[in-house]
């Protein structure tokens, strides 16, 4: 049974009431509170607080769904990269799709979708609104604010923050989130402030962040692994000497806010004719998490275990082109901060030293990819691509064989069964590669259920593999790569293409 470190109900509870707190302190109408992070599925959390629930953010706002309302920001540059969520593969436009989904699913309000930093002639952006705009989502575009981020008397006039529309709001608590870090979301909650003081609306800001966690050390390895998270956009945890200057405690931030704090308190007074509230950054901040952690040894493990798990991330990322040598080299550097070895993730040398052994033992295997599999009692499985299945579908069914106490030799799926499917993909499809990947061979076992008795009992493993880790000696297809994924199998690969074709599907 995984060991847990973090308290998920304190959390929500104490949140939850901070957050409140926040809303009803002083004489303001309204709270615009900044979410970073992933406010639905933080699986980065989840994966170095154990215990943490991946949806505790969203399920603390449905406690005050009837103050809350969401805005959504999104960088249009993020739009015309193509720029994609790590976790599920899917670019920040589709990311932005789902949220909406994900948030009326709990029955919150999405109020309206803000692209940040819109420039003319880009039809790409034009099309995402437009998409939006056809289903009845509210939309609003927001150009680089004049003036940001010296000239102040600039930002906060009619030329500045004054250009952008207003985005009408009627809620107590004005949530603003985004698919990921650089949306606009700070731009955004200022603008907000500007025209409701314009309207003689007394407003305030406040900030949501969970990482890194201000009341633990800089160097604790929950904090480290948020700038490996982060390795991409050169994010760097600092000790706020703001706060330690007003208050003489110690509290942990990073690098962007620090940079940014003197401007953004330039402009909360600008804007509100008052002196800031806030002495510091963590200030602004309502985040709890660290006052939820109830074994520091478990979640330390956890966070070292993901700072591997980024690194090896990284370099098949930089394999794929989409990060430069410089987002891998800070990622090692935090490795060896920490004196890490990729070898202390446990699924590695399975994986490598059986690929090894096949390729020594016959010339055939020549090619072969392994795939590892730790259960969660510890035992490690491995699988092998075949001409029938890749190494990803034969490590999940030796897997639940395992789970069910099952013999190996025993065939889940019959042998015709893959052949005709393969002949399909064939004879049929007309594809070149007929190894069956991990959701044909899933999509097999789940016919096969139907009157098989072992499949049966085979595909009802298939949710004690959620948590699992997962590693393969070469770079998983996008497909497979997301099937293990949505097992709820935290999967890493060593950075090798199985082939040296250029397209890889």
């Amino acid at each position: 049974m995984a060991k847990i470190g973090f308290d998920a109900n304190k959390y929500i509870e104490e949140q939850s009431k901070y957050i409140l707190e926040r809303i009803n302190a002083g004489e303001s109408e309204r709270l615009y509170l900044e979410f970073g992070g992933k406010l639905v599925q933080d699986k980065h959390a989840m994966r170095v607080l154990p215990g943490f629930d991946e949806n505790s953010k969203i399920k603390l706002l449905q406690k005050m769904k009837d103050q809350a309302e969401i805005i959504i920001c999104i960088y249009s540059g993020d739009i015309m990269t193509s720029k994609t969520r790590a976790d599920f593969g899917i670019t920040y436009d589709l990311e932005v799709l789902r949220l909406i989904d994900t948030f009326r699913h709990y029955d919150l309000e999405i109020n309206s979708v803000v692209v940040t930093r819109y420039e003319d002639d880009a039809p790409a952006v034009d099309m995402f609104l437009n998409k939006l705009q056809r289903r009845g989502i509210k939309t609003y575009r927001h150009r680089f604010t004049k003036g940001y981020p010296t000239d102040v008397d600039t930002i906060v006039s009619d030329e500045g923050y004054g250009a952008n529309p207003y985005i009408e709001v009627s809620k107590p608590l004005v949530v603003v989130t985004g698919p990921g870090g650089g949306s606009g979301k700070l731009a955004t909650c200022l603008s907000q402030l500007y025209h409701d003081y314009k309207r003689g609306k007394k407003v305030r800001y406040a900030k949501f962040e969970t990482f890194p966690i201000w009341n633990i050390p800089l160097k604790h390895p929950v904090n480290v692994a948020y700038e490996a998270a982060t390795a991409d956009l050169k994010d760097v945890n600092m000790i706020d000497s703001f706060h330690l200057e007003a208050y003489g405690e110690m509290a942990v931030n990073y690098n962007r806010d620090l940079e940014v704090f003197p401007v953004v308190k330039r402009i909360i007074e600008k804007i509100t004719g008052e002196e800031s509230e806030y002495k510091s950054p963590t200030d602004m901040g309502v985040n709890r998490a660290g006052f939820s952690i109830i074994d520091d040894e478990v979640v330390k493990e956890a966070a070292c275990q993901e700072i591997i798990r980024r690194y090896l991330n990284a370099l098949c990322d930089y394999k794929k082109g989409r990060i430069d040598d410089g987002a891998v080299e800070r990622s090692k550097l935090l490795m060896d901060e920490l004196e890490l070895k990729i070898e202390d993730r446990r699924v590695v040398e399975p994986a490598r030293e059986y690929a090894e052994y096949k390729r020594n033992y016959d010339k055939r295997y020549e090619n072969v990819v392994v795939m590892s599999l730790e259960l969660p009692n510890g035992k490690i499985v491995t699988g092998r691509s075949s001409r029938r299945m890749v190494a990803s579908a034969a490590v999940i069914l030796n897997a639940v064989k395992v789970l069910c106490g099952m013999a190996d030799e025993i065939h889940l799926i019959s042998p015709g069964i893959l052949k005709k499917i393969q002949d399909m993909k064939t004879e049929i499809l007309h594809h070149e590669k007929t190894s069956l990947h991990c959701e044909e061979v899933l999509s097999a076992l789940t016919i096969s259920a139907a009157t098989n008795p072992s499949a049966e009992v085979a595909l009802s493993k298939l949710s004690d593999l959620r948590g699992c880790q997962a590693h393969c000696t070469a770079i998983l297809s996008e497909g497979d790569e997301q099937t293990i994924r949505s097992l709820g199998i935290d999967v890493t690969c060593d950075p090798e293409y199985i082939t040296n074709n250029l397209y890889f599907s």
